[in-house]
């Protein structure tokens, strides 16, 4: 029985074009290097770097620091001066980076969908890959009208050992929740990083409006829709009574 659904954040409940993201994210955190004193190109450069490092993590470390490990060591940081960037960028996260929500689309479901669920009894965690800090997360789901304690559940960079697609990722957030898969479904927009999760025996939905598939894989075996449509599906669900054993 599915008592449990994980949902992706970019592109799934906060809907954008990822290019445009990227766009308007850049142009800001650029900034914050500026005034640091620091090669806007440089730090570029070394934030995909550190992001590419987090992707292939092995559980080893968390991904804050691999993170800024591989970022310290491509700008030449020394520890001091690296502390002294990260408090940077958290204060960026928390503050300027409300500003990137202006590529965000209009978008009414999403709160709604997450409070319908919680009501009918469903534990819900916010899936999104642990790239970002937690007050970067904070500020995007913001955007949607959502807050961290709406969820069991909130991966980000310094809670986590593992990104998406790895299924180290799903393994680590089904252990931290104490689920077996199949008591799970995880919504999101990608059939890479996203429908990973049916691999490991979770139940599986693709959101299509802000679909991610550059690789062309075919989708057609994947439950699917609309975030419409989701919402439409998961509150059909049965309501859980929190008394009876699952």
């Amino acid at each position: 029985m599915i008592d449990t659904i994980l949902f992706d954040l970019d592109g799934t409940l906060l809907q954008f074009s990822q290019d445009a993201f990227i766009g308007a994210y850049f142009a800001e955190l650029g900034k914050v290097f500026t005034r640091l004193g620091m090669e806007p190109g440089l730090s570029a450069k070394a934030v995909w770097a550190g992001t590419k490092a987090m992707i292939q993590n092995d559980g080893s470390c968390i991904n804050s620091e691999r993170f800024w490990s591989v970022f310290a060591g491509a700008t030449g940081l020394d520890a001091a001066r690296r502390g002294i960037v990260e408090a940077a960028c958290d204060d960026f996260y928390t503050n300027e980076f409300d500003t990137v929500r202006s590529v965000m689309r209009a978008n009414e479901i999403s709160a709604r969908l997450i409070r319908a669920m919680a009501a009918k009894g469903y534990d819900l965690v916010l899936a999104t890959n642990p790239l970002f800090p937690e007050c970067a997360v904070e500020t995007r789901l913001g955007w949607i009208g959502l807050k961290l304690r709406d969820f069991m559940l909130i991966t980000h960079y310094a809670n986590s050992t593992y990104c998406k697609p790895n299924p180290g990722y799903y393994r680590e957030v089904f252990e931290k929740i104490g689920k077996k898969p199949e008591q799970c479904l995880m919504a999101g927009n990608s059939p890479v990083e996203d429908m990973c999760a049916g691999t490991l025996g979770a139940n599986v939905f693709l959101v299509t409006d802000c679909l991610e598939n550059e690789s062309g894989i075919d989708i057609g075996a994947f439950p699917r829709g609309t975030l419409a449509e989701l919402d439409a599906y998961l509150t059909s669900m049965p309501d859980i009574n929190r008394a009876a054993p699952r």
